[in-house]
């Protein structure tokens, strides 16, 4: 399975930024789709995700600022991301798990706030 990132790039505190994933290949039903970042120095952390049933978790970092969306069915799942800061500068990646507990990633998409 290959998950394919786009959307990243600079942008300024305060603005907005989308990101995509499509997901392809060998596939098991999708049981959640989401984004994690990793920050220089930090482990990657969970920022949004949702799941096949329905349920969507955030971060609290970035509750209020972030919305996750996306079609399980079509293997996309999108960030929309508001009132960035310069501390959501990572390197965000998407996830996708199965519903035998695969887990696939993503190679990655920059995202730069400058302050």
């Amino acid at each position: 399975v290959q998950l394919v990132e786009s959307g990243g790039g600079l942008v300024q505190a305060g603005g907005s930024l989308r990101i995509s994933c499509a997901a392809s290949g060998s596939i098991g039903s999708i049981k959640a789709l989401g984004w994690y970042r990793q920050a220089p120095g930090n482990q990657r952390e969970l920022v949004a995700r949702f799941t096949s049933g329905g349920s969507t978790n955030y971060a609290d970092s970035v509750k209020g600022r972030f919305i996750v969306s996306g079609d399980i069915a079509k293997n996309t799942v999108y960030l929309q991301m508001n009132s960035l800061k310069p501390e959501d500068t990572a390197v965000y990646y998407c996830n996708a798990v199965d519903i035998d507990m695969n887990s696939a990633w993503g190679q990655g998409t920059q995202v730069t706030v400058s302050s």
